[in-house]
């Protein structure tokens, strides 16, 4: 895929303060892009590995937004062309198993070690678009296979429906099924335009709206569950 200029950079990854929260991207940094970093550092450091998580992760959670502006500050340090939105999209698809325990349930029961791996693999196939979106053939092959995990992941949502206990926690369940429902239908709709207008940068950010929305499920179904 062709590296996007400057201006392309200014205008489709800057965030402001005011979208801050409306965004997929910001709420997906510290998960895809610094834990990583940080697991990395931990096999050296073990002791200044986890004090610096804690100090990030206690900043974000006190200034949301705070890991997309540190790593959007080394980008405009580093003088680097690249498009946040689709590094984070790519990035995903190569976290490593120990990257994505806050997002695995451990309940044993086959609908939740089922959940796990329908939403890893969702998120896998979407990580695939930046490579296969320029190629039409090969990327309607895979809107298909993200149709048919979407459809397969809210199987085992409404299959889980059943282990959740007290009316609040399948409430809470079913409106974070309804939020993934609501971007599954703009994912559909942003494809649509970019078949007509051919902007890819608009199908990264749906695709990351689905990414969090699917971790959303997670951890709901986590909190209410375990």
């Amino acid at each position: 895929m062709q590296i996007p200029n400057k201006s392309y950079l200014n205008h489709n990854t800057n965030i402001s303060s005011s979208n801050m929260g409306e965004m997929p991207t910001p709420a997906l940094v510290l998960p895809v892009i610094l834990r990583p970093i940080l697991a990395q550092l931990e096999r050296r450091d073990v002791g200044a590995a986890q004090s610096l998580r804690s100090s990030i992760l206690k900043t974000e959670q006190n200034n949301p937004g705070f890991c997309y502006d540190f790593i959007m500050a080394i980008v405009r340090r580093a003088e680097l062309n690249v498009n946040l939105n689709e590094c984070v999209l790519r990035l995903q698809g190569n976290l490593p198993e120990t990257d994505l325990n806050e997002y695995r349930l451990t309940r044993t029961e086959e609908p939740f070690q089922e959940l796990n791996r329908k939403s890893v693999a969702l998120k896998v196939i979407l990580s695939r678009i930046p490579d296969e979106i320029q190629d039409r053939k090969t990327f309607l092959e895979t809107i298909k296979e993200i149709a048919s995990a979407i459809k397969k992941l809210l199987d085992v949502v409404n299959e889980i429906g059943n282990f959740i206990p007290g009316v609040t926690g399948k409430q809470a369940v079913e409106q974070r099924k309804k939020e993934f429902v609501k971007y599954s239908k703009k994912f559909s709709t942003t494809l649509k335009e970019y078949f007509k207008e051919g902007q890819p940068n608009a199908v990264f950010i749906s695709a990351l709206y689905l990414i969090r929305q699917t971790n959303q499920i997670m951890l709901t179904v986590k909190s209410k569950c375990e």
